[in-house]
């Protein structure tokens, strides 16, 4: 969360455990994408977001002190202020929300899918943290796109989904970047 809470809401952006069921791979990092067609009620999307986009921001910060390779520290570093934004945007879209009163965001805390994620990558090295670095970043920004666009469709707060269309932009930008990165550094 920048301040908590904003960071958490970066993490969030990337992560989006919540809304997704994890398939019964044993790969933590390998998620089910939701339909298209379904829904994301408020209470998820708020709760999901944080976490996802504090995973986000905190993997990037290891990206820039681990990587040995420039494209992927460039990678982090855009990471890392694009989702600052987004977690003070959330932030604010949060206090502005219509439905998001009673609701609490996960603040500062990583659910448990993003710290084990985090965990993996603080014990890797080398290629093989690039390696996993991409492949997280990538799942992890097909899960938000999903989210970001679904909840920007149907979510029933004004301000939250102005929030989801609003970010949804930045977040196909870094889908289309980590699929380059992931091209450039082949598993």
């Amino acid at each position: 969360m920048k301040t908590l809470l904003t960071v958490a809401a970066i993490a969030l952006l990337a992560g989006a455990p919540a809304a997704f069921a994890q398939s019964s791979d044993t790969d933590s990092t390998k998620v089910t994408p939701m339909a298209a067609d379904s829904k994301v009620d408020t209470p998820t999307f708020v709760k999901t977001v944080p976490s996802a986009n504090e995973f986000e921001i905190q993997s990037s910060k290891l990206a820039e002190e681990k990587s040995k390779s420039a494209d992927v520290k460039k990678f982090a570093k855009q990471m890392i202020t694009d989702h600052t934004k987004a977690g003070e945007d959330f932030k604010a879209a949060l206090s502005q929300g219509q439905t998001t009163a009673s609701i609490k965001p996960a603040g500062s805390m990583l659910q448990p899918k993003e710290q084990q994620m985090l965990d993996e990558l603080k014990s890797a090295s080398g290629k093989d943290f690039d390696r996993k670095y991409i492949q997280m970043q990538t799942d992890a920004h097909k899960e938000a796109v999903a989210l970001f666009s679904t909840y920007g469709k149907s979510g029933d707060d004004p301000a939250m989904k102005e929030f989801a269309k609003k970010t949804l932009p930045v977040l196909k930008m870094h889908e289309k970047h980590v699929k380059e990165l992931a091209g450039a550094h082949p598993g």
